[in-house]
């Protein structure tokens, strides 16, 4: 991991974020960022893997994550990506404390704070901003799934593609084709047709 977690610019995003998000005290903020453990996870890792109990979440400082689901042949089917200053969770599984249904997969490699989650329901008794920023975790969340869910039922193919380049723009040359025609719900063959008309 770069730098030293307890003194270094690499913790700027997450007190921004929670300044701005939760807004919480400075007192607040300190007991929470001591609480983080510095991590670097290499490209092609897991974070999280299908079939393990979840303990634990992330905040992203550098990299880029994807959520996946491995079907019994092999397949994959790429469910989202999570860029810099984004949390990484398996939220279902963790409050239930069951398996995991799904992958969290560096796509790069990774610097981020890990969160244990037994400290963190500790820390949500200390101060009403806690409340805040899982309210607002959640909400983006429930926005993000409602949102995708719309653009698989509603737009075609190419549409989806442009909302994607909107949604993300600078992932199209960080992550591999494949993996975006998965997230798409398209073959990779019909991506290639839809960029090659698209740059014509």
């Amino acid at each position: 991991m770069k730098g030293n977690p307890n003194n270094s610019d690499s913790l700027k995003k997450i007190k921004s974020f929670l300044s701005l998000v939760a807004s919480s005290t400075a007192e607040e903020t300190d007991y929470f960022l001591k609480l983080l453990k510095p991590v670097r996870v290499n490209k092609g890792e897991y974070f999280i893997s299908e079939g393990q109990i979840p303990r634990k979440f992330a905040f992203i400082n550098e990299g880029l994550f994807r959520y996946l689901y491995i079907d019994k042949t092999g397949k994959e089917f790429t469910k989202n990506f999570l860029t810099e200053g984004k949390f990484i969770v398996s939220y279902s599984a963790m409050i239930a404390q069951k398996p995991s249904l799904l992958y969290i997969e560096a796509l790069e490699d990774s610097d981020i704070f890990e969160i244990d989650y037994a400290q963190w329901l500790e820390v949500k008794k200390r101060h009403e901003c806690w409340s805040v920023l899982l309210i607002a975790m959640l909400e983006h969340a429930f926005v993000t799934k409602e949102k995708r869910e719309r653009d698989l039922l509603l737009l075609d193919a190419r549409e989806r593609y442009m909302d994607f380049l909107n949604e993300f723009p600078t992932l199209e040359n960080r992550v591999k084709q494949h993996m975006i025609a998965s997230y798409l719900g398209i073959s990779p063959i019909s991506l290639s047709r839809i960029r090659k008309n698209e740059n014509h």
